[in-house]
């Protein structure tokens, strides 16, 4: 297998860098040698979670490939390394695995959300990926599993014997999920968390043009305020209040002296090619 995808940090936490087609590689290798690891698509609170949680700043370390899922996330690569970095967001990385899978023969299992919503997932992936082999699905009730119901689920996976395992238990709960059961699943888990509803159908997603303004919070934000809003408001002005000094010192050290000269990759300049 490859070296897994180079890491640069952002803040206080590591980011893997690529054009997304290589980060499809790398996973779908993961996938194929039954690693047990895991990958985390990180976004504005993400990061800003790991700053101010050291115990979730070592789930997002744990992870064999961290992808950089939000545009201010991808930006900052970019200013930071001096290269330009693709935004690689689960809900793109989803549907490009899953056609890459499927050329490839490698199985999926979808653990998490709803009936509803994996019913949907599977007819469209039917309809659309014929030769996807899927093998199973779960959605698990929404409270704390008994020890019983944790063994279940996870005899379950290792019986149906998956490539990748997606898990959509949201943010944080995903990523505290992966690295609790790595070396106890075998399967590279990846936790996508809203990319389920909208791979189904259920959720719509903002057009391309609104995604390149980095709006999409401000969308999601609209859709559901009542959740949302201290998750948005509060970790965005975190994220910029740790941001700012952060370029600051990295102009004034020479960051090694690396000029700041990095932007991020022109959307849309890389297409998910994937097979």
């Amino acid at each position: 297998m490859k070296a897994l995808l180079p890491k640069r940090p952002v803040l206080n936490a590591l980011v893997s860098t690529g054009a997304p087609a290589d980060f499809v590689d790398s996973i779908l290798q993961l996938g194929a040698a039954r690693s047990s690891a895991y990958v985390c698509c990180a976004n504005v609170h993400m990061l800003v979670e790991a700053h101010r949680n050291p115990a979730f700043g070592q789930v997002l370390a744990g992870a064999a490939v961290v992808t950089p899922d939000g545009s201010p996330v991808a930006a900052a690569v970019g200013w930071f390394h001096g290269e330009p970095q693709e935004r690689v967001a689960g809900m793109d990385l989803l549907p490009a695995l899953l056609e890459a899978a499927a050329a490839r023969g490698q199985s999926v299992y979808f653990y998490g959300t709803t009936d509803e919503v994996l019913a949907a997932m599977v007819a469209r992936a039917r309809r659309e990926l014929p030769t996807l082999r899927i093998a199973g699905v779960h959605a698990p009730p929404f409270r704390p599993l008994t020890a019983a119901e944790e063994a279940a689920d996870v005899a379950a996976i290792n019986a149906a014997d998956p490539d990748l395992l997606f898990v959509a238990l949201g943010c944080p709960r995903q990523e505290q999920w992966m690295a609790a059961h790595q070396g106890r699943i075998r399967a590279c888990m990846l936790g996508v968390g809203q990319a389920f509803p909208v791979y189904a159908g259920q959720e719509p997603r903002l057009p391309v043009w609104a995604r390149q303004l980095w709006l999409e919070w401000a969308f999601r934000l609209c859709q559901e305020p009542r959740r949302l809003a201290r998750r948005y408001l509060v970790t965005n002005s975190w994220f910029l209040y740790l941001l700012v000094p952060a370029v600051w010192r990295h102009l004034v050290s020479g960051a090694g002296q690396r000029p700041l000269t990095g932007r991020p990759a022109r959307p849309g300049s890389n297409t998910w090619r994937t097979a």
